[in-house]
């Protein structure tokens, strides 16, 4: 049986002190073990532990190695880059040095899955939002992933396929968002019939904004066949100009049907130039009168007067189209009916505006609007944000300026954030031919959870920016699968210097 000495702790610290304090003096232990009873070789090794003690404190500590994540964690990386369940075992064979069978590639994608469905069935942001509806079709087109997502973060609220592109898809998407707790004030789409149509059956009053780049980018396929029909002309010019050479040599012209009239053709030229800048100018009016703020001599317009101008617009590509000959009369024509078309849903954000505009006039008036507006139309070039602009203009503005400059970002007028994910779902339909719902609820984990490198929104992630403060930003951690950590050494305690 092993007895201790009957001496307290702190008698055994001062003694400790007391050696190491005369360390190397004679007699010293000698005279310590007579007077406290404790034998030489206990008093040694005390000592020993003492400095041992006092050595690992006063040490700095070193970094430890990085712990080795797990396995899920591994398997579920390498599946974000689109990879298969065939990739990801040769990543793991080439990188690891290791093997990992597909069945057990499985079974962690499964669980993933499974904790992707609940978390998403759960999390939905605590405030109104504006959401951008698209559908992208599968290879065969006998199917179609519709998506509901954030238009100011870009966070995917819901997604869905491969199903049928109708409007009981949309409709029961929609319910199904309403069931997980998601409001939606606005919606912004590219005039898909079924989408429209599953709206207004869940929500009759929803305002339903039309996807203006859609728009100007057909605009601008058919100034390109302008362009073309332009360029095929001045080519011809010396083809003409060649017949009717021959025609005054005496010769016969070649050709089915040869163009021998230089002046006919450059009246032709001049024409089809003519058509071809008119309809550039005013695809840069429709852009500008398109605007959130447009700004003239007149100040910021409002309602009444950007209609106004809306209509001169469609009046002179009416006037543009009249007499021209039937191919860019045709164009011209399509580009007329395309905008009138369209106009309306394209402004769905314009009255409220005007709205909130006339009712600040008492207190911002036009001259301080139109400053406003020019502050704002040329942020980006300036590299101010909404702060920088508030702080360069008087103080008894500033009130009314932060509502309006609010009201100036909240405007939704394109599906850019749907037409986002469209483009990394697209890659991994590339690659797993189709999508399961589980593997789509990953993948939008995934993508609610990837951090923003650059921009104004640097060290976010959608979730974040949806008002969901809590979301982590490491997706993995969202799922449950926190990331491995280094084993640390335990902490130095005080040695019990007991015998």
């Amino acid at each position: 049986m092993v007895r201790t000495h009957p001496s307290t702790p702190e008698e055994r610290a001062q003694w400790t002190a007391y050696m190491l304090a005369h360390q190397g003096e004679y007699g010293v232990i000698t005279r310590l073990s007579r007077d406290s009873g404790v034998s030489r070789p206990t008093l040694y090794a005390w000592r020993q532990a003492a400095e041992r003690a006092l050595l690992q404190t006063f040490t700095p500590p070193t970094p430890s190695p990085p712990g080795c994540p797990s396995v899920e964690r591994q398997v579920l990386t390498v599946w974000s880059a689109h990879s298969s369940e065939r990739d990801i075992q040769t990543c793991f064979r080439t990188l690891t040095q290791q093997g990992i069978g597909l069945s057990r590639i499985s079974a962690i994608l499964a669980e993933a899955e499974q904790r992707a469905v609940r978390y998403l069935a759960t999390h939905m942001p605590p405030t109104v939002r504006a959401v951008a509806l698209d559908e992208l079709y599968t290879n065969d087109r006998h199917g179609a992933y519709l998506t509901i997502a954030d238009v100011h973060s870009g966070a995917v609220w819901a997604c869905v396929g491969p199903v049928p592109a109708d409007s009981d898809s949309w409709t029961l998407l929609l319910w199904e968002a309403q069931d997980y707790g998601l409001v939606v004030d606005r919606a912004v789409m590219d005039g898909g019939a079924a989408a429209r149509a599953g709206c207004q059956r869940v929500l009759p009053a929803l305002v339903i904004q039309s996807d203006q780049w859609h728009v100007l980018h057909s605009c601008a396929a058919l100034q390109s066949r302008l362009d073309r029909i332009l360029h095929a002309q001045r080519a011809r010019a010396a083809v003409v100009a060649r017949q009717a050479a021959r025609l005054a040599a005496g010769m016969r012209p070649k050709g089915r049907n040869p163009q021998t009239d230089v002046a006919a053709h450059a009246a032709q030229v001049q024409v089809a130039e003519r058509v071809a800048d008119a309809v550039r100018y005013l695809r840069q009016e429709l852009r500008r009168l398109l605007g959130v703020v447009v700004l003239d001599h007149r100040g910021v317009l409002n309602a009444q007067q950007r209609q106004a101008d809306l209509d001169a617009l469609l009046d002179l590509l009416a006037e543009v189209a009249e007499g021209l000959d039937a191919p860019l009369q045709g164009l011209v024509r399509q580009v007329h009916a395309l905008v009138k078309d369209t106009l309306p849903s394209l402004l769905t954000f314009v009255a409220q505006l005007a709205q909130l505009q006339a009712d600040l006039s008492a207190v911002l008036g036009p001259a301080g609007q139109a400053l406003l507006g020019w502050a704002w139309l040329h942020r980006r070039v300036l590299g101010w944000q909404r702060a920088d602009i508030l702080a360069a203009i008087p103080a008894d503005w500033r009130a009314a300026a932060r509502v309006l400059l609010a009201a100036w970002e909240d405007v939704v007028r394109v599906s850019t954030a749907v037409e986002r994910w469209h483009s990394i779902l697209r890659v991994h339909l590339s690659v797993h031919r189709t999508m399961s719902p589980g593997r789509l609820a990953l993948l939008v984990m995934w993508h609610n959870h990837r951090v923003f490198a650059r921009g104004i929104h640097k060290g976010q992630h959608p979730l974040q920016l949806s008002g969901i403060a809590d979301a982590p930003t490491d997706w993995l951690v969202a799922l449950g699968y926190p990331p491995a950590r280094a084993d640390r050494a335990p902490a130095a305690s005080a040695v019990a210097l007991a015998a």
